[in-house]
């Protein structure tokens, strides 16, 4: 549960468990799902972790297949953060299942020289805090917010992920949730 693991699918609990790379176990009796809903499944839980291209259950029956983005190693310098601050409780949730640089996969997009991060910021403040130099990372599909959100963190002065504060929990909801709603908002009332 703390890789993001747990998802409310067709109306009950489903525990997902990534063992490798990019491959993810569904716990319980997944095969017993319409196919529909475990595509349901499947999909949620690679919003979160894009990379997993492949799902089986716990007899290692396959369930789905995805097409593998390409990883990379990038510099944390080269990475310029889409988020300026992070949990530290889920960073905390995060140390349990990091134990080398390899473990950290962040969806990226190009950004000039460098690339931004549009998801992964707790694992790149943890590899920061580890001393790690480098992570895996995979191009994504480019979204427009992604860039203005680079752009609002850069303005507060971070620009690499070493940059980003951990917040106490309820300091990180209020912080980033309410920077999160101001922002959309003065989004969408910009003139087209």
């Amino acid at each position: 549960m703390l890789q993001h693991g747990g998802f409310l699918v067709g109306g009950q609990p489903w525990e997902i468990e990534i063992t490798g790379e990019n491959l993810a176990v569904i716990h319980g009796e997944p095969g017993k799902l319409p196919r529909e809903t475990l595509e349901e499944l499947m999909n949620a839980f690679r919003f979160f972790a894009e990379h997993i291209s492949r799902f089986t259950d716990e007899a290692g029956r396959a369930l789905g297949e995805f097409p593998a983005p390409r990883l990379f190693p990038v510099e944390l310098g080269a990475i310029q953060p889409s988020q300026f601050c992070v949990d530290e409780d889920k960073r905390s949730a995060v140390w349990t299942f990091v134990k080398t640089w390899r473990d950290i996969k962040i969806p990226l997009v190009r950004y000039g020289e460098r690339f931004i991060s549009c998801d992964g910021h707790t694992r790149l403040s943890l590899a920061a805090e580890l001393g790690f130099s480098q992570v895996l990372g995979f191009l994504t599909e480019e979204n427009p917010l992604v860039f203005s959100f680079a752009e609002a963190a850069a303005a507060r002065g971070v620009t690499s992920p070493r940059e980003m504060q951990a917040l106490p929990h309820s300091e990180y909801e209020i912080k980033w949730n309410r920077f999160c709603d101001a922002f959309l908002k003065s989004q969408s009332e910009k003139p087209v």
